[in-house]
Formats: structure tokens, C-alpha cells, sequence
């Protein structure tokens, strides 16, 4: 499988990366937080890291850790506006349940 970008995301990611010299792509990943017991974790990548599986997307890196991999794998990340709000939205298989308020997952015990 593969973590992907919608388009919006894609073009989103693309302006972040033209406004950050150095940076290697995106970094995405998970973080224990929240009721459900994982976050998601974008952020710009500055550096490669041993244990990163790196997906490829019209010249955006996407790099993910070993440990966050199995958690995302299969994961399209979009980009959304509405009215003033924008935001990353990610639609990941893995899901197995979310809090009430969003910023959490859980996933089957198999992906964890």
C-alpha cells in the first residue's frame, strides 16, 4: 500500500515546501494522544531518517517512520477549506474507531 495526497493536499504540501528551503517533503506519522489513543503527526521533513518508508507523488516525498507505518499505511491525506477553516483530513483504513471530538483514532489490535 501507499500514504497519498489528494490534490488539494498536494498542492498544499507543494507551497509549503516552496516557502521552506531544505525541507525534504512531508512527514507524517501517529502519536500516542487523545481518548482513543492516537494523533496524527504532518509536519515538514528536514532531515531522512534510518527507519523512514519514504512514498513518492508527483515530486512530494512523503515519509513515514516504521513505528507510525502500519498504523497509516493505505492513508489518502486531503486538504479541505470551509469558509474560513482549513484543514488536513485524512481517510485511513486502519480506523477501527475515533473519539468524539476528532483529534483521535484506535485501530484493530492487528495494525497496533
Amino acid at each position: 500500500m501507499a500514504v497519498t495526497l489528494a490534490p488539494a493536499a498536494l498542492q498544499r504540501v507543494k507551497g509549503y515546501l516552496a516557502e521552506t528551503p531544505g525541507a525534504l517533503g512531508l512527514r507524517f506519522g501517529v502519536k500516542r494522544t487523545g481518548c482513543s489513543g492516537w494523533g496524527y503527526v504532518v509536519d515538514l521533513a528536514h532531515e531522512a531518517r534510518e527507519d523512514d518508508t519514504v512514498f513518492q507523488q508527483d515530486g512530494v516525498s512523503i515519509r513515514v517512520d516504521a513505528h507510525s507505518l502500519p498504523l497509516v499505511d493505505g492513508t489518502e491525506i486531503d486538504f479541505l477549506k470551509q469558509g474560513l477553516n482549513e484543514q488536513f483530513v485524512f481517510r485511513n483504513p486502519n480506523v477501527a474507531a475515533e473519539c468524539g471530538c476528532g483529534e483521535s483514532f484506535t485501530t484493530s489490535p492487528e495494525a497496533a
